[in-house]
């Protein structure tokens, strides 16, 4: 097999630009000494710049035609080529365990949901980093106060540190994308946890940012009743794109307070 076409469904855009490809695998010698998770590695052209690195590296590739060109072009890599959908996976069974980078040129139609997982598995993913659409990017990396900050924005710097890298021209894709797109770095911080009800500062933030260039107060109505007197917290007149992660982790010990 002399090469893969990408398939529109799974969102696939293949990097041709070899320069490009080796400036997102060398993104990962931030976080030395553990273990590399590939996610779609699609014909191999981060895969062939991670390899040589000679660290315990596995790759996660759904599509069908793709797997086996990884295993006729990287025979080396045969054992440590899972077939499946990253989304599905259970990623303490990767590498036994142990904690390990995620990286990868992401499909842009599921790399929200990559993120996500990654939050779940925070503590098994203490970095993470890729090529993403750049929208999704700015999103990530935005601060308070930025028009592009939202739920991606406060979910993931809970979490982890963002670092935006690089921007990436659509020209050097097979087929190019509509969109630009960008490279990040992930870097978990050092908290344990938030400190609050993690599964209430979640709805917290969803809920509040349905309306985002409204008043918190409209959001907060459909978690705390419109007679709240909660409500007249001088929080609620800012917009939810206002509020620091410190900030909703603070609200969220408040509306737990109230009961």
């Amino acid at each position: 097999m002399d090469s893969v076409k990408p398939k529109k469904f799974l969102g696939q855009h293949f990097l041709t630009d070899l320069s490009v490809a080796k400036r997102i695998a060398d993104t990962i010698d931030a976080c030395p000494d553990i273990p590399v998770l590939e996610v779609g590695p699609g014909m191999g052209v981060l895969t062939q710049y991670i390899l040589p690195k000679g660290r315990p590296f596995k790759v996660v590739e759904i599509d069908f035609d793709s797997v086996p060109y990884l295993h006729e072009h990287f025979p080396a890599l045969s054992d440590n080529i899972i077939e499946g959908d990253f989304l599905k996976m259970n990623l303490h069974d990767v590498f036994d365990g142990k904690p390990f980078v995620l990286t990868g040129n992401y499909p842009y139609n599921i790399s929200s949901q990559i993120f996500f997982k990654m939050v779940e598995n925070r503590d098994l993913i203490p970095c993470c980093t890729g090529m993403i659409q750049k929208e999704v990017a700015e999103r990530m990396a935005a601060s308070p106060g930025n028009k592009t900050y939202g739920v991606l924005s406060v979910l993931i710097q809970a979490w982890y540190d963002v670092e935006y890298l690089f921007t990436v021209n659509e020209n050097v894709f097979n087929p190019p994308p509509k969109v630009k797109s960008a490279v990040i770095r992930l870097t978990r911080n050092n908290k344990q946890t938030l400190g609050c009800d993690e599964q209430l500062f979640r709805r917290i933030v969803k809920t509040v940012f349905t309306m985002r260039r409204k008043m918190m107060r409209n959001g907060m109505k459909q978690i705390l009743g419109k007679d709240s007197p909660l409500l007249a917290d001088p929080i609620f007149t800012r917009r939810p794109e206002q509020l620091s992660v410190q900030e909703f982790i603070d609200l969220t010990n408040k509306v737990s307070a109230e009961g």
